[in-house]
């Protein structure tokens, strides 16, 4: 995991590595948070892995996923590593099981060679899309209709690009991705023959001593080759009464969300409609924060806001029935979060987007883009911004 040097008050580090896996805990939807939170303290050590947006099931019981699912990560996957490497100040700090000084330099050096390996070119293929752009608009007019009618208010609506039959390494694709869009909480992630490539801006929620934070993106605009011209961009975001709308509700949001597990009073807008600047776009984030309650186990916290607020809309039960009906696609690990967890219970998840996963096995690499669709979107635009969040990455597979 590498936050690419962004400033945050927030980051804890400026790169992680986690390797070598001790043992693991793999599970779907049903009693997932359960089994992490014993996971956890059985062990008391670092944990890694990841939380797969159809743990839904769980969260919203009666929830169900049938659509097609072409990547196949469990639900919730966490691995205890053996080798743990953390970049503090120009700092590399090496740790882990029985990890004695020798060892922690062989480590150290087998990671300097691997990061002298150069990137493999290769064009993976033909990116294909299971909604195409007139079936896109359809649904987009569709789900506002249901907003017309007050099943909902807001709906993160995503259509699946990929590629079958296709043989990458997946390494290079996310070195190449790295430097084409570096990001906040990018992540290059592998699970036996499963493969996340992410270059996410978004976090979903840090855990901190009691103190918990999350960070929900909604609003983007492209940026501007001309410095002027961008600062107009800035400034065209800022302004834009749509984009606050959607910021502002997922910030609600999130404030009901955090409030089930936090003391009262606790829950607090850091910071409302802040822009930030990233390789390709401007994006709108606002920064909610709380204090647990006493006594309250880190899950908790992490499944009454599971999924994210920014990744479904509101209110969440309506929209992910909504989001079931007219996807196409088995959201899977997109839309869910990668992380990691300490072992005093301190955890730091990003939002998986802007991301590509891939199944070695089955040769088959999927990425996802989205919308927040409301009453008022134009469905042209949206669709734009679709395409735009998946530029870059379509961009490194074709060549």
């Amino acid at each position: 995991m590498d936050n690419n040097n962004y400033a945050s008050i927030y980051h804890q580090n400026e790169a992680i590595l986690a390797a070598d896996a001790l043992d693991t805990l793999s599970c779907n939807a049903g009693n997932a948070f359960a089994s992490l939170l014993q996971y956890h303290n059985t062990y008391r050590d670092w944990l890694f892995g990841h939380l797969a947006y159809d743990l839904k099931n769980e969260t919203f019981p009666g929830l169900y996923s049938d659509n097609k699912d072409g990547i196949g990560f469990p639900d919730l996957f966490f691995f205890r590593p053996r080798i743990v490497m953390l970049l503090r100040n120009n700092e590399v700090q090496i740790g882990g099981w029985e990890m004695d000084k020798a060892t922690a330099r062989t480590v150290y050096d087998e990671c300097i060679k691997a990061a002298d390996q150069q990137i493999q070119q290769m064009p993976a293929g033909k990116v294909q899309a299971h909604l195409r752009k007139e079936q896109y608009l359809n649904a987009v007019t569709s789900l506002q209709e249901h907003i017309h009618r007050g099943d909902c208010y807001e709906v993160n609506f995503c259509r699946e690009n990929f590629i079958e039959n296709t043989s990458v390494h997946p390494l290079s694709l996310f070195r190449r991705l790295n430097s084409v869009s570096p990001s906040p909480f990018a992540a290059y992630y592998r699970t036996n023959d499963l493969y996340l490539v992410c270059s996410s801006p978004e976090r979903f929620m840090q855990k901190k001593g009691p103190v918990v934070i999350s960070q929900p993106i909604k609003g983007t605009i492209r940026r501007a080759g001309d410095p002027a011209a961008d600062d107009e961009r800035r400034n065209e975001l800022q302004r834009n009464s749509k984009e606050r709308a959607e910021n502002v509700m997922v910030v609600d949001l999130v404030r009901n969300d955090l409030s089930h597990t936090a003391t009262r009073g606790s829950v607090q807008v850091a910071e409302l409609f802040g822009i930030y600047s990233f390789a390709q776009v401007h994006h709108m984030i606002s920064t909610v924060t709380a204090t647990l309650e006493a006594d309250v186990p880190f899950t908790a916290a992490i499944s009454h806001a599971f999924p994210m607020g920014s990744m479904t809309g509101a209110p969440k039960l309506s929209v992910m029935q909504l989001i079931e009906q007219y996807e196409q696609s088995r959201r899977g690990l997109f839309s869910g979060a990668l992380g990691y967890i300490t072992p005093d219970g301190d955890f730091d998840f990003n939002v998986v987007i802007r991301s590509m996963l891939y199944n070695a096995s089955r040769k088959y690499l999927s990425f996802q883009t989205g919308s927040a669709i409301t009453y008022y979107a134009d469905p042209v635009k949206e669709w734009e911004e679709c395409l735009l969040k998946a530029e870059a990455m379509k961009n490194i597979l074709e060549g």
